[in-house]
């Protein structure tokens, strides 16, 4: 059975951007196209409206660039759980405030019982001196948090998660 990953903003906006001079990003870039590419097919993806959302944002040829890689993922509802989970994890000083799209990121995928969580968002998402707690968190509101990595963390032999 395929492993259900559910695809964060910054994932499609590497992969549409141009090619950036800074040597971290463009590396970056470039394995999110290899992994794109690559491995998957080896995946169910998964997106929500406020990943369309964000991804529609900006230069108009950019968002088109990006809104037609998605088109034909399927869509997970912001549900009335991911909501409050996402409300949760804000008033609880998990995440910042500001944050709030980040935390219904991580609710959307939790709720609906995503396996991962692909991003390159390693300030609020793919960071792990806050997963645990985060995780530990997620779990006492009756849900699972999904294994949270980046493009290069799926690149493995099995393309899987958790074997």
């Amino acid at each position: 059975m395929k492993k259900r990953v559910y695809l964060e903003t910054t994932i499609v906006s590497y992969l549409a951007a141009k090619p950036s001079r800074d040597l971290i990003v463009a590396a970056h870039q470039e394995l999110t196209r290899e992994w794109w590419e690559s491995r998957r097919r080896e995946f169910d993806l998964f997106v929500s409206r406020l990943v369309l959302d964000e991804a529609g944002r900006g230069d108009a040829n950019a968002a088109g660039r990006r809104l037609a890689m998605l088109s034909d993922l399927p869509e997970l509802p912001a549900t009335p759980d991911a909501v409050k989970l996402a409300a949760s994890l804000v008033r609880a000083d998990l995440l910042p405030r500001q944050a709030g799209a980040d935390a219904m990121h991580l609710a959307i995928a939790a709720v609906h019982g995503m396996d991962v969580l692909l991003t390159w968002n390693c300030r609020h998402l793919a960071n792990g001196s806050i997963l645990g707690e985060i995780g530990r968190f997620v779990r006492k509101m009756k849900y699972e948090l999904p294994t949270v990595c980046m493009p290069d963390e799926l690149m493995g032999e099995t393309g899987a998660v958790g074997d």
